[in-house]
Parts: structure tokens; C-alpha cells; sequence
């Protein structure tokens, strides 16, 4: 039977779970960047593989403006390698995860920096992880 108009609808049930962190994610962006403590690393781009995992409280984002856009963490990463030579990848993990955090949702920043040349053809490459937590 069809409920009366005057009525008020069935309340939905319960969700039986409740999202607290949300991860965001960027795997395998490339960039070019001045990096390296060589001489030979100075004043020339490297090819830089960048994976980001961000725990962000979002819980319930419908919009876009309720999480963090991974395409700021993309135009993190580019800003970051365009600022001028860095020279320990470690570096530019630690500040690239300091501009996630940045944004008070982030409250972990796990950043990978890898160089796929500094071990060629020896190693498919070498780089660093780090993570960061909001203090």
C-alpha cells in the first residue's frame, strides 16, 4: 500500500559503517626536476617518479570541495621541481609532503621519490620514501 501524502516517508535504515579517512592517491607522476648532489646533475632536469598517499579527513565528501583534489598534489609536484635544484631526493620528498600537508584535512603524507636513472641499467631505480604526520 502507497503511503498517504500526508505522511511522512519510511526513515532509511542505519548506514552500517562510517568513513573517517579518506586516502588520496597519486601513482607514477612523472616529472622533471633539478636533482642530485653530482656535479653533473647541476644545471640539467632528471626524470623523477613520484607516488603520494595522503590520509585526509573527508568523510562523506559528495563534491569535490568536500576532499582534496589530486590534481593539487600533480601541481604540488611541478611547482616543487620548477623551484630550482634540490639536492637530495629526500628533500624534495619532505617539502613535497610539507605542501600536502599544508591543507588541514591531510593528517599523513607518505611521499616515494624515485630516480629511474641513478643506478641504470643496474637498478630499474633508486629513490626514498618518507612520511610525514601532522604535529
Amino acid at each position: 500500500m502507497a503511503a498517504s501524502p500526508l505522511q511522512d516517508p519510511p526513515e532509511a535504515p542505519a548506514p552500517i559503517s562510517k568513513v573517517v579517512i579518506t586516502k588520496v592517491f597519486v601513482r607514477g607522476l612523472k616529472v622533471e626536476a633539478e636533482v642530485g648532489v653530482y656535479h653533473y646533475e647541476y644545471g640539467q632536469t632528471q626524470p623523477l617518479v613520484i607516488d603520494v598517499e595522503l590520509d585526509v579527513a573527508a568523510a562523506g565528501a559528495r563534491r569535490l570541495d568536500d576532499t582534496l583534489n589530486y590534481e593539487t598534489i600533480r601541481n604540488d609536484a611541478r611547482a616543487l621541481a620548477a623551484s630550482g635544484h634540490i639536492e637530495l631526493v629526500e628533500v624534495f620528498a619532505e617539502r613535497l609532503a610539507e605542501m600536502c600537508l599544508a591543507d588541514p584535512r591531510v593528517t599523513r603524507a607518505r611521499v616515494r621519490v624515485e630516480k629511474p636513472l641513478a643506478l641504470a641499467p643496474d637498478a630499474a631505480a633508486a629513490g626514498v620514501e618518507i612520511t610525514a604526520v601532522r604535529a
